[in-house]
């Protein structure tokens, strides 16, 4: 199997408006954007790898931290991002993930009147002041966890689904961490209070924080409350950028004594979402500017342009074996890629796809990579999929394409 490259047209596309879905056409009267694989007129023999943006992050002064948009996927810059640290409560979001999924599931009701345990009484840290005696709404539980990171109201939710145990609660949490693909994450409790071998990072974070937001967006306005009362005792929001910055929308804020101050936020301005994670800041002060410093850059430095429709073709390429002689390769939803807005008129569109491409093809399966390179250097990648499936064909066309592999093989064609 080897690579082939081709570099295509995307200027009208980035520049000015997004392509519509084109007609179907005959490969011979493609676009220039659509040009077969096999019909190339020429392509670099390398492409340089990895991605390496030439817009500068500012200095953070924290032990880790990471910056995503969340439109595109891309990190933007990071630093750190893989390095465990203790989440603190940064691992609440886990938790409201659970609960916004048992809602959306009708396994709980926001009306729902909860018992609370001594034992979610008794929990030490940040609470909404909950008393054993008096049930409470999953609709106050959830405001008091989210807006005052109440440790109480965390306890009582995680003991209502993990009927009645909270380390079946837990069990859930990590189960649900390792489908979303946090890969360096261990949850042992449901607060974020410090325990031996509970562990996360910032990378991790910021996939856990994107998936809730993409998940339940009907459940994350709760994030922007600016403040909660239960029991006639109020209590503020401590995510300082709800006051001071308008596109600030949530998330969460997390302390421990050994791994200092954390912060994850979410800013949404023009269209663009973006999700920075802040970890080992030195004050509450410190890690609110950290984050307003990291969610202006990107949103500055960057524009994350529609490349591609869903469904839009990016090119044809040959295939082998199969009921067809090509299939098409696109994206099966809208494509975006953040680039830098200085230097997006200096970038260079190159398809790379792997040869040979041999049927049965799957609608979705992954035939390549679209990646702008500037300066040699790749800025930014998105998969290419197949937009329709392939079946094999007979026996016959089978055979004689094994034939036409072995002759290019040996030619090396």
């Amino acid at each position: 199997m080897h690579k082939t490259f081709i570099s295509i047209a995307l200027s009208a596309l980035i520049f000015s408006a997004p392509l519509a879905a084109a007609p179907q056409q005959a490969a011979s009267d493609l676009p220039a954007s659509a040009v077969p694989a096999d019909h190339a007129a020429s392509a670099p023999e390398i492409l340089p790898p990895g991605i390496n943006s030439p817009a500068t992050p500012p200095d953070i002064a924290a032990t880790a931290y990471l910056v995503r948009d969340l439109q595109s996927g891309q990190t933007l810059a990071s630093q750190n991002a893989d390095t465990p640290i203790e989440p603190a409560s940064l691992t609440k979001i886990m938790t409201a993930y659970l609960v916004f999924k048992a809602l959306d599931e009708g396994r709980l009701q926001k009306e729902q009147m909860l018992n609370v345990s001594e034992n979610a009484w008794k929990v030490a840290g940040s609470r909404m002041f909950l008393n054993p005696n008096t049930p409470v709404s999953a609709d106050d539980l959830i405001k008091g966890m989210v807006v005052q990171s109440a440790n109480d109201a965390a306890m009582t939710l995680a003991e209502t689904l993990g009927q009645g145990s909270v380390d079946e609660f837990v069990k859930q949490m990590n189960a649900e961490a390792q489908r979303l693909g946090m890969g360096k994450t261990v949850f042992k409790n449901p607060t974020g209070l410090p325990e031996e071998g509970h562990l996360s990072t910032a990378a991790d974070l910021i996939t856990l924080a994107g998936a809730l937001i993409r998940d339940y967006p009907q459940y994350y306005p709760v994030y922007s409350l600016k403040s909660f009362a239960y029991n006639h005792i109020e209590q503020p929001n401590r995510n300082l950028l709800l006051y001071r910055d308008s596109s600030v929308d949530g998330m969460q804020i997390g302390f421990s004594e050994t791994a200092g101050y954390h912060q994850l936020a979410s800013s949404k301005r023009n269209g663009r979402r973006i999700l920075s994670a802040v970890i080992g800041a030195d004050s509450t002060e410190a890690r609110a500017a950290q984050s307003s410093k990291l969610l202006n850059w990107a949103l500055q430095a960057f524009d994350t342009p529609r490349l591609y429709r869903a469904g839009s073709a990016v090119s044809q390429v040959k295939v082998y074996k199969g009921s067809s002689k090509t299939v098409s390769i696109g994206f099966l939803s809208d494509a975006y890629m953040t680039l830098p807005r200085d230097s997006i008129q200096n970038m260079k569109p190159i398809l790379e796809t792997f040869q040979p491409v041999l049927a049965p093809i799957q609608k979705g399966q992954m035939l390549g990579t679209l990646k702008m390179v500037q300066d040699g250097k790749v800025i930014a990648e998105k998969e290419v999929v197949a937009l329709d499936g392939v079946q094999e064909a007979n026996w016959f066309w089978r055979t004689w394409d094994s034939i036409v592999l072995w002759f290019k093989n040996l030619f090396g064609g």
